[in-house]
């Protein structure tokens, strides 16, 4: 899944975007607030990290900018600011989580990964769609109780697809899902990662919807 961190501090940004990427998310990294404007109104992500005291739109302006314009993606924001007037102005702004710095790496994973499962409706980690068991966090796919190897972009679109059952996803949305800004997109690449993902899943697990994209039917 592809998420936006807005983080000035490069060394921060550097650790973060390094844990999200070994955790399975596609990240693109904004280090200014008109940047991370832009990247908002271009891009449909997933999740956001945002860091409030951010130079050019501070954080907070950006927050209000983003729900004000009628977007609920989830935001996570991220700050050195840890007084409770700070958290509850982030609260009321329209963010939907808030950790202060310092803060541990795996709390930050646990916290991006039960913001998706509430935007997602799950109140479970694990997703169990026909024979399969999905692990988010472990990044594991069963089937029938064997477990199946995929490659990270077979791992991404599956869990598009599987996030937003039965909302056909076309081959740009999915190529969103899978790069980031630095990233070539490789030619027919969608098709060959579907392609592979029905032998080893499954022929009919992905339906294709002519001129459209890819649908795994809700159960």
């Amino acid at each position: 899944m592809r998420v936006l961190l807005v983080e000035d501090d490069d060394l921060i940004g550097c650790g973060i975007e390094a844990g999200l990427r070994q955790a399975g998310f596609t990240v693109d990294w904004a280090r200014d607030g008109h940047q991370a404007g832009l990247a908002l109104r271009t891009t449909a992500y997933a999740l956001v990290l945002l860091d409030l005291g951010l130079p050019r739109i501070s954080g907070m302006d950006l927050l209000r900018q983003v729900r004000h314009g009628g977007s609920d993606v989830p935001i996570l924001v991220l700050t050195a600011r840890g007084t409770v007037v700070d958290r509850v102005g982030g609260l009321e702004a329209g963010a939907d989580d808030y950790l202060g710095k310092p803060f541990d790496l795996t709390e930050l994973i646990a916290r991006c990964r039960a913001l998706l499962r509430r935007a997602q409706g799950r109140s479970v980690e694990l997703i169990r769609y026909q024979d399969l068991t999905v692990n988010p966090a472990a990044q594991t796919v069963e089937a029938g109780g064997a477990r199946v190897p995929l490659t990270s972009r077979e791992w991404a679109i599956l869990m598009q697809l599987l996030t937003h059952q039965g909302i056909p996803q076309s081959r740009s949305r999915l190529e969103e899902s899978l790069y980031g800004w630095q990233e070539e997109i490789e030619s027919n690449a969608i098709e060959v990662h579907v392609s592979n993902l029905r032998k080893k899943l499954g022929a009919k697990l992905i339906r294709t919807v002519r001129n459209i994209g890819y649908v795994v039917e809700k159960e």
